[in-house]
């Protein structure tokens, strides 16, 4: 069973290298032609920009398959035989914990690379060493006071419960959808400060959208996301009365006001065609098929590695393979998420007007130098939303010769790549 899952892994780290090869070759031999969407020196930088990113996930991918091979290998074992001595529930948060903490650990170097490197070099980054010690402190807290709570909510139940795989997958699914509730809040008290926007005639703008749209929100709010980084992003983020628009500053200095609403018109497109819900479900359905997994993985399995079906092993295993399984369900994810990108689209056109979509479109192409191109295989595994040039012949934008490109990447920021 171990060189099962063994070769498994390796295949999945071998296609992501492979995908990221393609792309970055794709992308060097695209920006030798000619500029579309932004000025061709920011074609240029974009190009470099999603360049360099792709190689520093190339490096995440090799150090993610040293790690498994490591925590297979003899990780695993050390990590239980420490914490022998502890009540089971402790066991298994601190094993828990300790695996999530040791992947953070190595990951951080690459973490900070690209932020103060990569990002500062392309002129991303606006972060000072300080306030990045400090979120990672403030994460790193949250992580372990929550996910301490989360694991030993799961101990439990697969301690106690048969189909233990199925109720835990109950328990983290609930777990997700407070997520989703209580981010807004959680964001605004560590993170961002967030200010009620200031403009009473874009406020009333966007309220008397959102009541043609039927969305109850507690508010609209201006986070202070300059002091970290100067793309430009908005977010609807809560459920149910948590609900609220976060405009980031950024995005309020490049749009103007129909932009901006058009934008924000896109996004209550997603909340009339339920597409939240849809993605609670999507969300649902993929952690439903992986916890299906790991509830019925063979004892065998246990006895290669050597050592004991603990709950605390079970929730390791899990947190390992979830990445490649997850990989080889993106694809179907990225389907039906391109699909309500168009639908908002529409609302988008209809509520804001479709030549001020296009527009904000386009802006946002430029500010965010999110490179035009992308191979098909890194569409098809990572890209959540359609081409942008898909998407502007759909808004009716008149693109001449650029119509003709078929392989265009997505947005960053406000629209993500997926990756």
């Amino acid at each position: 069973m171990i060189v099962t899952l063994m070769a498994l892994f390796t295949l999945y780290a071998v296609l992501k290298l492979y995908i990221s090869v393609m792309q970055i070759g794709y992308i060097k031999e695209r920006m030798k032609g000619e500029a579309v969407l932004m000025s061709p020196r920011r074609f240029h930088d974009a190009a470099l920009y999603a360049v360099e990113r792709e190689k520093l996930s190339m490096v995440s991918t090799l150090i993610e398959y040293v790690l498994f091979v490591l925590w297979i290998g003899a990780l695993l074992v050390w990590l239980a035989d420490a914490t022998m001595t502890l009540s089971p529930i402790m066991q298994s948060i601190v094993v828990v914990m300790g695996f999530v903490l040791i992947g953070g650990i190595v990951s951080l170097p690459l973490e900070w690379y690209g932020k103060f490197v990569i990002d500062a070099h392309f002129g991303f980054n606006r972060s000072s060493y300080a306030q990045y010690i400090k979120d990672t402190l403030i994460a790193t807290l949250l992580t372990l006071i929550f996910g301490s709570l989360v694991i030993a909510g799961v101990h439990l139940i697969i301690a106690n419960a048969t189909l233990w795989w199925l109720w835990s997958f109950g328990f983290i699914f609930a777990v997700v959808i407070a997520i989703n509730m209580l981010f807004p809040t959680v964001r605004a008290l560590f993170f961002d400060k967030l200010t009620p926007l200031q403009d009473a005639e874009l406020d009333a703008q966007i309220a008397q959208m959102m009541r043609e749209t039927g969305f109850q929100s507690s508010g609209v709010f201006v986070s202070d996301a300059s002091k970290r980084d100067a793309k430009l992003n908005a977010y609807f983020g809560g459920l149910g009365r948590s609900k609220r628009v976060v405009l980031f500053d950024t995005l309020l200095q490049k749009l103007n006001h129909k932009e901006l609403l058009a934008v924000l018109g896109h996004e209550l497109g997603h909340f009339a065609h339920g597409d939240i819900y849809k993605n609670i479900a999507s969300v649902g359905a993929m952690l439903f098929v992986m916890f299906a997994f790991f509830g019925n993985l063979p004892e065998s399995l246990y006895l290669e590695l050597g050592i004991a079906e603990t709950p605390g092993i079970v929730m390791v295993l899990f947190l390992l393979l979830m990445s490649p399984l997850g990989f080889v369900m993106m694809p179907l994810m990225g389907l039906l998420s391109r699909h309500n990108e168009f639908e908002a689209d529409r609302e988008g056109a209809r509520l804001g007007g479709s030549e001020y979509l296009v527009g904000a479109l386009k802006k946002l192409v430029e500010e965010n130098k999110s490179f035009p191109y992308t191979h098909p295989l890194y569409l098809f595994f990572y890209t959540t939303h359609p081409l942008v040039l898909e998407r502007l012949k759909a808004l009716g934008a008149d693109l001449g010769a650029q119509s003709e490109s078929h392989e265009v990447d997505d947005l960053g920021g406000l629209w993500p790549s997926g990756r």
